[in-house]
């Protein structure tokens, strides 16, 4: 039982180190050392949107019409960090009699990494719709747009994947609440607690964007909820 603790807690150990790892290097990297996950993301958007893009050194992929930059804050290594901690500690901390294979924390990085380039592609997609259309939306800006769509897509995405990834059902809605409550949990360490450490709150503007990231996951998660209690439900009706 000991030798168990002490595996499972290395793992634990290694998962927080290889977060940190990553935050760090995303935190002082350039458009150049993020190619590794800008290039898939900008050859997806440019398949399915229809623009092309060029890449400039130090500053990203740069649209033909010169409109639209993927730049480094478009590379979602915020969410690849979220999907692959929430990921690795819920199969860590879901049956603590057993030990995982240590295979686990390489599979779940790159799950995290497949899911955070196909969640880029939709964001910068729709990003692109929205840049034609923010014009006619007179009570939200451009940049409000985006941050919603950003929150809307991002977690929308971590929902999805911790749907998919779930093999064991929830029993009861109770059970439901508390599995959400993990994915919200992990997903505003990241989003809100990690930069209010990091001094954030000394920015206005953070401040505001804290209240959207707040009340939207809430949202989501509430609507899903109520869908499950009210499945069986509409399955029966006639």
């Amino acid at each position: 039982m000991n030798r168990m603790r002490k595996i499972q807690g290395a793992q634990f150990l290694v998962i927080l180190l290889c977060a940190l790892a990553l935050k760090l290097h995303y935190a002082t990297a350039s458009a150049d050392q993020l190619r590794w996950i800008l290039g898939p993301t900008t050859a997806l958007v440019e398949l399915f949107s229809g623009n092309s893009f060029q890449f400039e050194s130090y500053a990203g992929y740069m649209s033909s019409n010169h409109r639209f930059l993927i730049a480094t804050s478009c590379a979602g290594v915020n969410f690849m960090i979220t999907a692959f901690l929430m990921l690795a500690l819920r199969a860590l901390l879901k049956d603590r009699s057993s030990v995982l294979r240590w295979r686990f924390i390489p599979l779940y990085a790159g799950l995290a990494y497949i899911t955070t380039i196909i969640a880029n592609t939709l964001r910068i997609c729709v990003a692109l719709w929205l840049q034609n259309v923010s014009a006619g939306v007179r009570w939200l800006s451009w940049s409000e747009l985006h941050r919603i769509e950003g929150i809307v897509v991002y977690f929308g995405f971590l929902l999805l994947l911790f749907v998919l990834t779930e093999k064991d059902r929830p029993q009861g809605s109770t059970g439901f609440v508390r599995k959400m409550g993990f994915t919200l949990l992990v997903y505003y360490s990241m989003t809100l607690i990690m930069p209010l450490l990091n001094g954030s709150y000394h920015d206005r503007g953070f401040l505001e964007h804290s209240v959207v990231v707040l009340i939207l996951p809430l949202i989501m998660v509430g609507a899903l909820v109520a869908l499950r209690l009210l499945w069986p439900r509409l399955r029966l009706s006639p």
